[in-house]
């Protein structure tokens, strides 16, 4: 284990630190291998009631590491479909968690750090936060977490995010519940003690099949996510080895303008 992910147990509560500050907390295969062991285990352990999720510095999470996106360029189709699926087990693993989950967002989140937003049970941030699904910039879809984020925020706003891949701020996220609140950042840890109050008050079985029946009658289950799962890291590994993926890609990690911006 690598110190990727930071635990900290603060009397019930779990607290799970994404700890990659000098890279803004972006998503390698480490960091998304060891938060779904910290998850798996806070989950398994009786001792633990809620489980924080944060991120360390600046950012709550850039999305992919440009290691990894470099990676994703020289993979094949298979290996960019394996890969895809280990993000999508992270991302079910957190939104089916028995017990509940709360992310404290301190910071920008972009990419698959809106997935994880978007999966936990209560999402609080700091105002300063700024959030994109900027897939399409690379050539590329928010495949994986499209259906947690599609759940969060609806239909609607998620066909022109996800094709505009623009930057927006807290307070939008508020208003298309990617948040359930926004706060100053002095404020945050306050906002988030209330919440985990509010949580112990309550059984945690009772907790544990509310959060179940929530999701069933929203029409969400386990044995439909594995399937979607499935279909969208086909969709993605297809989307990355493809002549525009590449393309798209390579002008990122190169920092020059994609092709298809002479056309705008």
């Amino acid at each position: 284990m690598s110190d990727a992910i930071r635990r900290e147990y603060r009397g019930s509560t779990a607290w799970l630190t994404l700890n990659r500050p000098e890279v803004h907390n972006a998503f390698d295969n480490v960091l998304i291998a060891e938060l779904t062991i910290a998850l798996e285990q806070a989950e398994a352990d009786p001792a633990i009631r809620a489980i924080v999720l944060t991120g360390h510095g600046r950012s709550f999470s850039a999305g992919a590491d440009l290691h990894w996106m470099r990676g994703m360029v020289a993979a094949s189709e298979t290996e960019n479909r394996a890969d895809s699926l280990r993000l999508a087990r992270l991302m079910r693993t957190l939104q089916f968690l028995a017990k509940p989950t709360l992310v404290r967002v301190n910071g920008a989140a972009y990419g698959g750090g809106v997935g994880l937003v978007a999966c936990c049970d209560i999402a609080i941030g700091s105002d300063e936060a700024k959030f994109s699904l900027s897939e399409v910039k690379l050539g590329l879809v928010p495949a994986v977490i499209s259906p947690y984020v599609i759940a969060a925020i609806g239909l609607r706003q998620a066909r022109r995010l996800f094709v505009t891949g623009e930057v927006f701020d807290a307070a939008s996220a508020v208003q298309m519940g990617l948040l359930h609140a926004a706060v100053p950042a002095s404020e945050l840890d306050q906002a988030i003690e209330q919440q985990l109050q509010l949580l112990a008050k309550a059984g945690p079985l009772a907790q544990r099949e509310a959060k179940q029946l929530a999701l069933r009658i929203g029409g969400t289950d386990l044995t439909q996510a594995e399937r979607l799962d499935i279909a969208n890291a086909e969709l993605i590994a297809r989307l990355r080895v493809s002549e525009e993926g590449q393309h798209g890609l390579a002008a990122f990690l190169e920092k020059r303008p994609p092709a298809w911006l002479g056309n705008s």
